[in-house]
């Protein structure tokens, strides 16, 4: 995972290979494959290179199709789907030794006026007076802080709260909730490209272990395998991610071995500016044996 927020950056900052064609170099990384978050954020950023500067991020759909080697680059090839008068289209695939690794189509739009409305933000105590989820997977994987700290380096979450006992997140129709805030740790230049790319990189994060809430155990956990299958994102109105938001997640439905979690993305002043599904893997396992 990234060291810092700069490093973080530097990963979103593609190489440019040939038209419409991409480079996104590796991070130092414990992690046998590459983090789902981070080959979604450079593909977006690959994406969004195509694309008229004034024409934006509304909505993305991808696909996880096979485990990412860490230790080589990763070539993302950009398909120029559609350029209408409102609306742009592309489509790019993400390889690795000659196979393609992860697909997403994404839509850009130029800003149009509209009818406006959203759901209201949910109570939560500010993020200030919220432990650092370093500290929570402490507690509950009986890994030090510290290596959480480096695996998290270039965000700021805290955690709010969830649905076990005691979690002080509470509804009688979600038996799966988990809510935190989370920003980059540091400033971020005033692009709105990489905002939306940073938001794509920390989705990934925390949402499929909103499955895993009433089951006792989390992601990492060496009885569980679990992956990304499949991430959408709808980007509603404009935010910066180095500034607190709240991910409020949902898991409707856990069977077969895979998960669904739901994510709602509020800024501090309960602006709604995205919202989130993803479904993984989330498959017990026997412990391996020493």
């Amino acid at each position: 995972m990234p060291d810092s927020l700069d490093d973080l950056t530097a990963l979103l900052d593609l190489e440019t290979i040939e038209d419409n064609l991409f480079r996104g170099r590796q991070p130092r990384t414990r992690l046998q494959r590459v983090f789902g978050g981070q080959v979604a954020g450079q593909a977006l950023m690959a994406a969004a290179r195509t694309v008229p500067s004034e024409r934006t991020v509304h909505s993305l759909h991808a696909y996880f199709l096979r485990a990412g080697d860490t230790t080589v680059p990763i070539v993302y090839d950009v398909e120029l789907v559609r350029d209408g008068r409102s609306f742009t289209t592309r489509r790019v695939v993400a390889r690795q030794h000659g196979r393609p690794i992860f697909y997403v189509t994404a839509s850009f739009q130029k800003m149009e006026q509209g009818l406006d409305h959203q759901d209201v933000m949910p109570e939560a105590p500010p993020p200030e007076q919220c432990p650092r989820v370093a500290d929570v997977l402490e507690r509950v994987s009986g890994q030090p802080s510290t290596f959480w700290d480096q695996e998290w380096a270039a965000l700021d979450v805290r955690y709010v709260g969830d649905s076990r006992p005691g979690g002080q997140v509470t509804s009688p129709e979600h038996p799966a909730l988990a809510r935190l805030w989370f920003r980059a740790a540091g400033r971020l230049p005033d692009e709105l490209t990489l905002h939306a790319c940073v938001l794509t990189y920390a989705s990934d994060q925390t949402l499929l272990g909103a499955t895993l809430v009433p089951h006792g155990t989390y992601i990492g956990a060496s009885d569980l395998q679990t992956a990304s299958l499949d991430h959408t994102m709808w980007f509603h109105r404009p935010f910066r991610a180095d500034e607190w938001l709240l991910y409020d997640q949902v898991a409707p439905s856990a069977y077969g071995a895979r998960g669904l979690a739901l994510g709602r993305v509020f800024t501090q002043d309960g602006i709604l500016v995205a919202t989130i599904a993803q479904e993984g893997l989330i498959r017990p396992v026997s412990p391996a044996r020493s």
